[in-house]
This record gives C-alpha cells, structure tokens and sequence, in this order.
C-alpha cells in the first residue's frame, strides 16, 4: 500500500539556508513528501520526481507565478497536485502558508503552516511592501488564522510572538526540527585549533558588528585567535573593512557546503552566534547552527535572543549574554578560551542535551505523528 503524500510547500525551492526543510523531508518513513513552490531557485537539488512548481521559466512562467501568488489561479500546479491525493499541505515558514491557503481550500485538505523567524517578528510596517509574498501575506493573515489546521513554531518564543499577534493559542504547537545527531559528531583525533566560529547569513539580525568588537578584546588578551565567518550576505564589505580596522587575523569564507561547515565545527574552539533584534523586528527562531555545534561538542557563546536559551543552556552548555553585549561576549569567549576544564564541561553537556531533546530522527517520528493525527482529523 502506497504511503499517503505530504506537500511541503515553500515559495522557493530551495535556497541553500535551508537544508532543514529537505532533511525533514527526506527522513519521513511513514508519509512520502512532494515539494512543491513557486519556482526553483540555484540552491539545493530536490528529486525532479517528487518536485512541482508555477513558474518553469520564460516570460509566461513569471506571468503564472504572479498570477498564483496574486489571486491563487494555477490549474496546472492545482491538476498535477490533486493527482497526488496529498493527506496535507506542510507549508514552510508563514508567508508560504499564505500562498498556499488557496490551493488547501481547493484540494479540502488540512493545512499546517511552519512558522521559523522573521515570518513572525518582522514588523508589519516594514514587511508589508517588501515583496508580493509579504502584500499576500498580511491581505490573507486573518484567513490563514481561521482556516489553518496547525500552526507550528520552532520554538516558544515564536508562539509568543504568534499570540501577541492574534493568532489562536490552541492551534499552535512548539516543535523542535532537531539535527542529524549520527551525522553530527566530533572526530575526536582532529585536534581543535585557536579559531572562533561564525556560521550565518550576514545581516543586521546575526550581530557580527558586535562579534568583530569583541573578538578585538580577546585577541588583545589571546592575539592568536582568529576569528573564521562562514556565510555571506549584504553586510559582507561592511563587515570585511571593519575587521580590516580591528582585527589581527580572521577569515571571510563566504557560503560553505554542510561538510564543510561541520569541518569548522570538528576543528574550531568555539562558536559565537551573537544575534540581536533587526531595526525592523527580524529575529530569529531557533538558528540550527547552535544545535548542530552542541552536538559536535563545540560550546557556545550567544546571545539571549529569541529560541536561542532553550538550546543552549546559560553555564552548561555555553554562556548567554545579552543583546549587543560586546564586553559580555569577549569575557565569555575569553573564559572558556582560557579554562580547558570548563571547556570540556560544556563540550560533555552540549552533546548530551542535543541528543536528549535535539534528535532529528526523534522530532521526525514526533511531526509524523503531528500528520498521522491530522490526517485522521483527531487533531
């Protein structure tokens, strides 16, 4: 007997950030997932077998994802997709849950929508002309309050911010994505080096003006650190001329693939993920990266932003400061830098909790059961 089919549905398929959306995907057992979105994007390979999209390129395909996203028209995404007999719509991150409304009210099967970050910080008066995914979004918002199924966040911070905004208490569900806990483990005969990680997008949110300065305190005090930002993003040449300014060594590596960063987390000291409150409210959820470098065993300094304090446990795991606290984040660093006892502490603990609560195979087996009762409609 065939498994029932699960659309996840996201605008772009797939953009290289979002490697979580895939490996859920792909770890489901008991449901076959179909991905379907607006139109592919240079990124990450799906299976052409079990991908649908609007647009397929050319003018008419700009003109059909437009009309979609504008008015919901798309016979032939809406043909091939009912030919699936889909048991629901997964729709990845709020805005895509907008866009998909259309299609689950067709279909008359549930939808759930996946809230992640900034889809549910960002002020309204910042996103709303930002693009046609946002106009939707906020024209659909009270809609997608009524007809949503579920709506889950990747942390309890972001249902907070769901309540605050009207949305039903008893429709949303924390759920913890997880990590691939067999693929993420240290090689304990690579030795670790004096480098200080960094592994992000570089813009406002992720705070690496903050990380420059205070990786210029440690380096006066352990001028043989180097700091290494894995990641690109709009603030890259601000970011570059400022480090040029107050830094003794450090690296810009751009995009790395998976391995490569798991590769930096086997050999770096320490991660600093020092995240703060974009101007326009853009926060982050729970960033995996403070997963999967817990469970390399690598300890964390970071910030206590958003899900950021429900991974990383403050004088266990790692330590928590606050917001653009630059002193707080170099006398952190600094501490676990300079004492291997504590070092090898937190490194024992982080492993442990992602284990305990941060399996992927486990939080898999949880989502999946999430549909199995959706699909039944106990839920």
């Amino acid at each position: 007997m065939p498994k029932p089919v699960v659309v996840l549905f996201s605008s772009l398929l797939l953009p290289p950030s979002q490697t979580f959306i895939r490996a859920q995907g792909e770890q489901l057992q008991e449901f076959t997932p179909y991905y379907v979105g607006s139109r592919l994007i240079p990124g990450l390979s799906l299976p052409p077998e079990r991908t649908v999209v609007v647009n397929r390129g050319g003018i008419w395909g700009a003109t059909q994802e437009v009309l979609f996203k504008v008015s919901g028209f798309a016979p032939n995404l809406y043909r091939q997709v009912r030919q699936l007999q889909p048991a629901l719509i997964h729709a990845q991150f709020g805005l895509s849950g907008a866009l998909a409304l259309p299609l689950a009210r067709d279909l008359k099967v549930p939808l759930v929508v996946h809230f992640r970050g900034a889809d549910a910080t960002v002020k309204e008066e910042y996103a709303r002309n930002a693009s046609i995914n946002h106009r939707v979004y906020f024209r659909r918002r009270e809609a997608l309050k009524r007809e949503t199924r579920l709506f889950i966040t990747v942390c309890q911070f972001l249902k907070n911010k769901l309540l605050e905004q009207g949305f039903p208490g008893e429709k949303i569900l924390v759920h913890y994505h997880g990590v691939n806990v067999e693929a993420f483990q240290p090689d304990e005969s690579i030795p670790r080096e004096p480098v200080v990680l960094f592994v992000g997008r570089l813009t406002e949110k992720k705070g690496c003006e903050d990380l420059i300065q205070a990786m210029s305190q440690v380096q006066a005090v352990m001028p043989d650190r180097e700091l290494v930002l894995i990641g690109d993003g709009p603030l890259k040449p601000k970011l570059e001329t400022l480090a040029s300014q107050v830094l003794r060594r450090y690296r810009f590596l751009g995009l790395q693939s998976q391995a490569e960063v798991k590769n930096w987390m086997n050999r770096a000291s320490l991660l600093v993920t020092p995240s703060i409150t974009a101007a326009d409210g853009d926060a982050e959820g729970l960033p995996n990266v403070v997963l999967e470098a817990q469970a390399m065993g690598l300890p964390v300094v970071a910030t206590k932003h958003a899900g950021i304090p429900e991974a990383v446990v403050d004088g266990e795991t790692g330590f928590l400061v606050e917001e653009s606290d630059r002193e707080g984040l170099a006398v952190s660093s600094l501490r676990l830098l300079q004492d291997t006892d504590l070092w090898q502490h937190f490194s024992a603990n982080g492993k442990e909790r992602v284990r305990n609560g941060f399996d992927r195979s486990k939080q898999t087996q949880i989502l999946e059961e999430i549909y199995q009762k959706i699909w039944r409609g106990e839920q």
